[in-house]
């Protein structure tokens, strides 16, 4: 009896939806503004926002499986508006954003990042 089973399974098993593919992560579209582009962020599926520092004016959101992540300035941030990213990458972090603001502060920032990567490797 348990042998007639086994064809009915594997038909049963050849009819299940095939898992779809992943997603590619999130691009950076600096044409977007940054109130269209802080929302798609907020939005994406699988986005999860980090644990906001008090007094940090910045909001960080790690994107599933953790290969990319967003930081999006808040009134009061150096640079603000700016959105940047880190992608994880077979050659480190990389950094790249969009600099609505004054882009002193928005260097002040991704240098901040830099510093976070480094003490992250060590």
């Amino acid at each position: 009896m348990r042998l007639r089973a086994l064809p009915l399974m594997g038909a049963l098993a050849a009819c299940a939806p095939a898992e779809p593919p992943p997603r590619p992560p999130l691009k950076l579209d600096c044409a977007l503004g940054y109130e269209a582009l802080s929302a798609a962020i907020v939005a994406e599926p699988g986005m999860k926002p980090a644990v906001k520092e008090r007094g940090e004016p910045f909001r960080y959101f790690n994107a599933e499986g953790g290969q990319s992540s967003f930081m999006i300035t808040e009134p009061g941030a150096p640079g603000h508006p700016a959105i940047l990213k880190q992608q994880v990458t077979p050659a480190g972090v990389t950094n790249s954003g969009c600099a609505y603001g004054d882009e002193k502060g928005y260097a002040e920032l991704v240098a901040y990042l830099e510093a976070l990567a480094r003490a992250r490797a060590k």
